[in-house]
This record gives C-alpha cells, sequence and structure tokens, in this order.
C-alpha cells in the first residue's frame, strides 16, 4: 500500500512540475522609502497581476517596509523598468520561480518511502495520518473533527500518554496552502513524539503530563490544489458568491476584529475574509474543536512560513494584550532556544506591531477565546526561497523549530493556569 502511496505521490510530483508552468515569473523585493514609492507598488498592484508574499497585500505596504513580490514573466520587464526608473529600491529574489519550483523537490528518491524529509502530497499525508496511530497506539490516537469545502475528512492527532485531567496544547498547520514547510513540521513533531518517548526527559515528562492535538493540514484541498494546479495557492477553495474568484483565506476568517484591518472585503484578493466569521468549513472545524475543549487546552501553537518570526496577539490592533511581558519573555526565550542548533535568527513579538496588521487570525481568536498562550511561528526562510524551501532544509527548520516549541510546551506544563 506505501509503495503504491508513494508511487502514486510522486507521478503527482511530476505531473505538477510538467502541468503548471512559472516559467521567467520573477520574484522582487523592494523597500520602498516613501509615501511616493508606497503609491508606485500600489499602482503597479491595481495595473497588473501581482502575487505578495510579503506583506499579504499592496494596502498593508509601508514606507521602510520590506516587500517580496510575484510578478508574471509577461510583466516582469516593465516591472523592472518602472522601479529603477522611479528610483525605488529593490533586488530579484527569485529570477525563474519554475526553476526554484523545481529545485525545491531536491529529495530525489521520492519512490522508496514515506519520509520526513521531503514534501508529502494529502493522500500520502492522511494514510501517514493512520498509520502512524495503528502503530503508536499508547500515544498516539486519530480522530475526524469536520469535513473540507470538498468534502475530506479533516483529520487530527492526539500524542500524549493518557491519564486524567491532562491540559493540552493545540498545534495547527497548514493553514495557507502554498506554505509546505507547515505540514512538514506537523508531521515532524509526532514523528519525535513517539520515537524520542521514553529516550528525551523533556518529551516524555511532556507527554506523560500534556495532550498534544496536532491538526497535520487545515487547508486541505488548497493543500491540493498547489500539488495539482497551482503551487503559488494560499486560500480555501470554496466558490464565493456572485463570482469566479474561488476561496477565503482561512486565516482572515476568525472572529477576532473580523473584516477589519489588513483584510479584504474583494473575493478575488488573497486577504479576502470570507462572507462572514468561519464561513469555511475548515475554520469552523477548528475552532468548534477548539470551543468544545476550552477547559483543557492551554496553548495554542499555529505554524505558518515564511520570515523567521515568532509573534503572538495582537494582530487586529495594535493595542498589547494584557499578558504582554509573559508572552514576549516566552517569545525571546523560545526564540533563543530555536537559534541555539543553527543561529537561525527569529524576530518576536505582537503581530500588528511586528509585521503588519491583520484581522480575523487564529492566534488572535484563540487568545481572546481564554487560550494564554498563543503564538504564530513563521518558519525558514526570509526570503531567498520563500514559499519554495527546498527539502534539504526541512531536517533543519523541523529541529530548530522543535526546540522553541517543547520550551513553550515545558513553560506551559510549569505554569498551568
Amino acid at each position: 500500500m506505501w509503495a503504491l502511496l508513494v508511487l502514486l505521490g510522486a507521478a503527482a510530483v511530476s505531473a505538477h512540475l510538467q502541468d503548471h508552468a512559472f516559467d521567467g515569473h520573477k520574484v522582487f523585493r523592494v523597500i520602498p522609502h516613501n509615501d511616493k514609492q508606497v503609491e508606485i507598488i500600489n499602482s503597479l498592484a491595481s495595473n497588473i497581476q501581482v502575487d505578495f508574499w510579503q506583506p499579504d497585500s499592496a494596502t498593508l505596504v509601508r514606507p521602510k517596509m520590506q516587500v517580496d513580490f510575484r510578478v508574471e514573466a509577461s510583466d516582469s520587464f516593465e516591472v523592472e523598468d518602472l522601479l529603477k526608473k522611479s528610483g525605488v529600491e529593490y533586488r530579484v529574489l527569485i529570477d525563474d520561480l519554475q526553476a526554484a519550483l523545481d529545485a525545491q523537490l531536491d529529495n530525489k528518491a521520492r519512490t522508496t518511502a514515506y519520509s520526513y524529509e521531503k514534501y508529502n502530497d494529502w493522500e500520502t499525508i492522511a494514510a501517514w495520518t493512520a498509520d502512524i496511530a495503528a502503530q503508536n497506539p499508547d500515544l498516539v490516537s486519530r480522530s475526524v473533527i469536520g469535513e473540507t469545502y470538498e468534502g475530506r475528512q479533516i483529520y487530527l492527532l492526539k500524542v500524549g500518554k493518557s491519564g486524567p485531567n491532562k491540559k493540552a496544547i493545540f498545534i495547527d498547520c497548514g493553514i495557507h496552502a502554498r506554505e509546505w514547510i507547515s505540514p512538514a513540521f506537523c508531521q515532524w513533531f509526532v514523528k519525535e513524539a513517539v520515537e524520542t518517548y521514553e529516550k528525551d526527559t523533556v518529551i516524555t515528562t511532556l507527554l506523560n503530563n500534556l495532550d498534544f492535538y496536532v491538526l497535520p493540514v487545515v487547508n486541505i484541498d488548497g493543500y491540493i490544489y498547489t500539488w495539482t494546479n497551482n503551487r503559488m495557492w494560499r486560500k480555501t477553495r470554496s466558490k464565493n458568491t456572485g463570482t469566479s474568484c474561488i476561496g477565503t483565506d482561512p486565516n482572515r476568517n476568525f472572529n477576532a476584529g473580523w473584516g477589519t484591518i489588513g483584510a479584504s472585503h474583494y473575493p478575488c484578493d488573497e486577504t479576502y475574509c470570507g462572507s462572514a466569521p468561519e464561513s469555511e468549513k475548515e475554520t469552523k472545524a477548528l475552532a468548534d474543536f477548539i470551543r468544545e475543549h476550552l477547559s483543557t487546552i492551554k496553548a495554542y501553537l499555529t505554524i505558518h512560513s515564511y520570515s523567521q518570526l515568532l509573534l503572538f496577539p495582537y494582530s487586529y490592533t495594535y493595542q498589547l494584550p494584557s499578558d504582554y511581558e509573559e508572552l514576549n519573555a516566552i517569545a525571546r526565550a523560545a526564540s533563543e532556544e530555536l537559534r541555539s542548533l543553527y543561529n537561525t535568527k527569529y524576530t518576536y513579538g505582537p503581530g500588528a506591531e511586528t509585521i503588519y496588521p491583520a484581522a480575523g487570525g487564529s492566534d488572535d481568536w484563540a487568545y481572546d477565546q481564554g487560550i494564554k498562550y498563543s503564538f504564530t511561528f513563521e518558519l525558514r526562510d526570509t526570503g531567498r526561497y520563500g514559499f519554495l524551501l527546498p527539502e534539504s532544509q526541512i531536517k533543519p527548520t523541523c529541529e530548530e523549530t522543535l526546540l522553541a516549541v517543547k520550551y513553550i510546551a515545558n513553560y506551559v506544563l510549569e505554569h498551568l493556569y
């Protein structure tokens, strides 16, 4: 069965690379130094198709901000010419997106076995969730918490040694479809939990005293679409009334300052917040589960990419959370833990202040539900590869991130409230 799944996965990768071309697409990094240069970027976005990688939309661009965006081959020379003539500081991060995409899948042995050091398609991940639970019945169980828009089951893994009155930490990955390193981390976390239980004293203590709810891929439909149709897809795949534009940004769809700052009400935008809070089946399934388990869930960690950031509330307002001092201290210490392995530097702080305002995010929502220890990770890198982080970086990225997650989990265990 596994051999067949892996072969199918390899076929999907092959088809994916052949069928959807990004030949000649360029990713630019620009730094507008004043309002006039910000206007130039805004006018660009209104005249041609611009895919903003960082920040998520043109409306969030501010002077002195580092801005990464993708443009199609047919527009790239015109864009570069405009940036040169207008004196906007820029460089080309990725000269040919298709070449970078091809190079991302650099683990050549794709037909041998399931691997934690490569990107796995959804069918392979779904089979893995069943397999890891079956092989580790004393530590892992699998449940279904809902269905996606396209009718796929949303699998949740519960990881921990059974015991009475245990508190829990919720970890989700793959809210944004194109952030492939995110689901890779959720798989890695579960692997490390089962493989190092009774070997690693920290993991053993954590699993004996806490449960971890791990949602390997939230936005399953979107993730599949990145393998089959469009590697750069971000949103869900739901249909929107009155338009042919598909999908909602799940991380603008939570009821936390919903639809206000840093989110769009236009369905064609990448940051479209949906028709209402929790309009997306995936968002609602996640929120319903957390609401049902509010008495036990004491921390919420959501894994994204890229930028190397460790963020905490708030993103929908510049107001600092009441627990700011404690959350900032945890983020600082967790960032130091992460850096200790490969010297990877993370920036930390409240979302709006640290990067940009964005309403409707899951960490803000979890915090407002009373889950004090709510954090968003933005994993590697800082833009050299962006969403196309090569497979050779999966292992080091996951190893260092695990150190930070273990630190936070251990802190939560010692400060249960």
